[in-house]
């Protein structure tokens, strides 16, 4: 693990960074923060007092404070790790205990919904520069995290607009040491390339396992026993966070409507060559799925391991 981590930073990037919600994300940039000595003094903050009595046992945070009005204060850096749904109460809440000159971001895989539900409560001097880190598994809580989840994973930054150069830098700073690579672009942009790569997948998935559940009896429990790879992977992208993913479909909502309207068009084309015996046009869709899958193995971000490679991650805690 050590390897995949690289040494300590010679300096910290920062004095004082918060850390809101300690779950799978946030959790794991604890462990890689104080790892590499991203931070001096690293805070951990979040609303579930087990959590908090967890996280103090890892020993991943520098200290552990309940309160985030007071979590963030003299914070350089604050990064909320929260559900989507929750960023602008929270940012309601810490917003006047701010000091001027922090950088505020957020782990979500939503992007426009955050800049629009956040910039309101923050003071003049504060920045907010959203970031979301693709990676993560179906687990959650602070046991879940581990320090190589962003390794060689992307991290998508989406500055509010008339961001200042320096803090969009500093927050890119955090996630190279964090071991991702990093790319800038437009929330709108952001939000409409995850709305078909990760949230209609999402979708479908939560969709066709809650087809097999309102099975019948007898039918639902072969299903469960005689699961293929397929309904497998399935389940496994079925059993993400709720709260996390209720909040990611209704403020991502247009951007997913425009791509499940794609997808019902594509999935009735496949239908009908089905009805009508069209190999051909199944045999050239396939080969042009499986070579989407060889791209995604050769830039690196996946493995041919039958279990993904995520036996070994998971072990890296």
């Amino acid at each position: 693990m050590a390897d995949q981590l690289g040494p300590a930073l010679a300096q910290p990037l920062f004095n004082r960074l918060t850390i809101i919600g300690l779950g799978l994300i946030g959790s794991s940039l604890a462990r890689i923060a104080k790892h590499k000595g991203i931070a001096q003094s690293l805070i951990a903050c979040d609303s579930s007092p087990s959590v908090l009595a967890r996280v103090k046992e890892l020993g991943i945070a520098d200290e552990i404070i309940a309160e985030p009005e007071k979590a963030v204060e003299q914070a350089d850096l604050v990064i909320l790790c929260v559900p989507v749904g929750a960023n602008g109460p929270l940012a309601q809440k810490i917003g006047p205990h701010l000091k001027k000159g922090a950088i505020v971001s957020d782990v979500g895989s939503v992007k426009a919904s955050v800049i629009a539900k956040v910039v309101p409560y923050l003071p003049e001097g504060v920045h907010l520069i959203p970031a979301h880190p693709v990676a993560g598994t179906e687990f959650s809580g602070p046991d879940a995290g581990f320090a190589t989840l962003f390794v060689n994973r992307w991290c998508i930054i989406t500055p509010a607009p008339n961001s200042p150069t320096n803090a969009i830098e500093n927050v890119k700073s955090l996630w190279l040491a964090a071991g991702s690579n990093v790319e800038i672009m437009t929330a709108e942009h952001h939000d409409l390339v995850l709305a078909i790569t990760s949230h209609l997948p999402h979708l479908i998935a939560f969709n066709i396992v809650g087809t097999a559940a309102a099975l019948e009896e007898g039918t639902k429990s072969e299903v469960i026993k005689f699961s293929a790879g397929g309904f497998r992977d399935f389940t496994r992208i079925a059993a993400s966070d709720p709260t996390m993913w209720r909040d990611v479909f209704l403020n991502n909502k247009d951007a997913v409507l425009e791509m499940l309207g794609r997808f019902n068009a594509d999935l009735q084309s496949l239908e009908a060559m089905i009805r009508k015996d069209d190999g051909e046009g199944l045999f050239q869709l396939f080969t042009r799925t499986r070579a989407i899958r060889r791209s995604i193995i050769e830039i690196g971000q996946e493995t041919q391991k039958a279990d993904f490679g995520r036996s070994d991650m998971n072990v890296q805690k």
